[in-house]
């Protein structure tokens, strides 16, 4: 462990929620919960206001209904939170070339490696500054924490929340550190925590007095040895700027148990591609394809198949995907499907067999089926009928006349807009037929102006009831995707309504006051 507390851990508050917050006036300082939105979505992460209910990531949102049934309930909008992550991350480089993203809202940073002076004076004035950076970039807020070591930074950013920074001066580790929870330190979830509980060992403090050996003998050797150096305050890991990624994949939830076998292998075909989507993205390419199947009594399997070298063709993904589905039995239902790739690698060996087998399966429907051969998608012809849009509560529109808006809820045919930016009072709401010519989906707006008339920045109000800095009080290695914040995938739900508030001016959430941000005593406030 260093002796100067230059390693920092930056967390973005309730990251999610806070950007919607930032974005839509009319939610700051009420309760906001986003994640999947249908009866079997997830929450992604929850506004300091709803977690006052009770509401933690990783719930069910149906669960959360029940618990704060009258918060916003919103789709994510990834393309906006990678692009505000995009901006903190780039200030953290700023810093200093060793930055370990964690995911999209949280990192480590090497001060050291940065030419930070090595004093707490001077590694506290870094992270206020970076704290003051971040919200008039991104107007939302971060916890800094400051420490020795990476567990400890984590704790202190942690401990610092919400908006807030904790610096642990060098000679207080342990102090601090004992008394607390085995389950802070890195690498005890609830099966070693509840190995160690039956041995007696509840603290931070009695896993250093049970020793190693007796930790080797309940965990294991690597893992008993390395609990007894974290527990004693020993961690040298450094920060690691580029962490290599071992898979890329995708998968959702459905709200109805999938029986048809078609429905199955399309869903299995559109997964392979949005896989292959998020390879490319990130220059990589695979030789091993997975698919995973969770059946409606929630038994899980996956299946593998090794090409014989890397691909990133879309063609031969779905072709491996669907000789895999082809082993399973799903007649009994399935609420989850997924598809991965791993065994990484930088460049592509492509597959000639499987790549022929699909050009002679293309020319071959394309001299059969005109409509397919014109590049249409299967079950669509030529000047058929467009099929009403999906709008999802919480996602941007755009309306001929009132101009950037979000969908507060829709159903029966209607869908309610509110109007309003990032820079606007709590806008009017306005329903409209779902295929309404003149409304069209939108783009998320930066959260800031760069530049306003007289040359000031323009930030989002503070947030009613914040007890926090100005500003909307905004909370996994780098995101495996459609992870969130907290490492989970917020269940997208393909083929339901997914209908939120339903329609008519009153629908959604409404402009009554939420409780305050701050969180209640003893409750987490990631």
């Amino acid at each position: 462990m260093r002796s100067a507390p230059t390693i920092l851990h930056l967390d973005m508050d309730a990251f999610y929620a806070s950007a919607e917050q930032a974005a839509k006036p009319s939610l700051r300082g009420k309760p906001v919960v986003v994640g999947g939105i249908g009866p079997r979505g997830v929450v992604a992460t929850a506004s300091y206001e709803a977690r006052v209910f009770g509401i933690r990531s990783a719930m069910a949102t149906a669960q959360a209904r029940r618990l704060c049934p009258n918060a916003a309930y919103l789709t994510p909008r990834f393309s906006l939170y990678r692009d505000v992550s995009e901006v903190v991350m780039g200030l953290l480089r700023a810093l200093s070339p060793l930055v370990e993203p964690l995911s999209l809202d949280e990192a480590f940073v090497d001060l050291e490696a940065g030419g930070v002076e090595p004093t707490p004076a001077a590694v506290r004035a870094v992270g206020e500054r970076l704290r003051r950076d971040i919200h008039a970039a991104t107007g939302l807020s971060g916890s800094v924490g400051l420490a020795a070591s990476k567990m400890l930074a984590k704790i202190a950013s942690e401990d610092a929340k919400p908006d807030g920074l904790l610096l642990i001066p060098p000679g207080t580790e342990l102090e601090m550190l004992w008394p607390m929870s085995v389950r802070v330190i890195p690498g005890v979830g609830p099966a070693t925590a509840e190995t160690l509980r039956r041995a007696g060992i509840a603290t931070v403090a009695e896993t250093a007095e049970a020793g190693e050996a007796e930790l080797v003998r309940l965990l294991g050797k690597a893992h008993g040895a390395g609990l007894y150096a974290m527990a004693t305050g020993h961690d040298d890991r450094p920060v690691v700027a580029e962490r290599d990624a071992k898979s890329v994949s995708v998968e959702d939830t459905f709200e109805e148990d999938l029986t048809d076998r078609t429905r199955v292998q399309l869903e299995i075909a559109r997964l392979a591609d949005r896989c292959v989507q998020r390879l490319r993205a990130a220059g990589r390419s695979g030789r091993t394809v997975v698919i995973k199947v969770r059946s409606y009594d929630f038994s899980t399997l996956t299946r593998s198949e090794t090409l014989r070298g890397p691909t990133d063709d879309p063609a031969v993904v779905r072709e491996a995907a669907a000789r895999l589905i082809d082993g399973v039995d799903t007649t009994t239902g399935v609420r989850l499907l997924g598809v991965g790739v791993s065994g990484l690698a930088d460049y592509t060996q492509e597959d000639l067999f499987a790549q022929a087998a699909s050009e002679a399966s293309a020319a071959a429907s394309a001299t059969t089926d005109p409509v397919r051969g014109s590049g249409a998608e299967p079950g669509e012809a030529a000047g058929a009928v467009e099929r009403p849009r999906r709008w999802l509560p919480g996602l941007d529109v755009h309306h001929a006349e009132y101009g950037a808006g979000w969908v507060q809820g829709s159903g029966v045919g209607r869908v309610t807009v509110r109007f309003e930016t990032p820079w606007s009072e709590p806008g009017r709401v306005r329903t409209f037929a779902v295929d309404d010519p003149d409304l069209e989906p939108g783009e998320p707006l930066p959260l800031v102006r760069e530049a306003l008339p007289g040359g000031d920045a323009g930030l989002p109000g503070p947030s009613t009831g914040q007890a926090t800095a100005p500003g909307p009080g905004p909370g996994s290695g780098p995101v495996p995707e459609d992870e969130d914040e907290d490492g989970v995938d917020p269940g997208a739900v393909p083929g339901g309504s997914g209908s939120g508030p339903g329609p008519g001016p009153a629908a959604g959430p409404g402009p009554g006051a939420g409780p305050g941000s701050r969180p209640m005593p003893g409750m987490s406030r990631r």
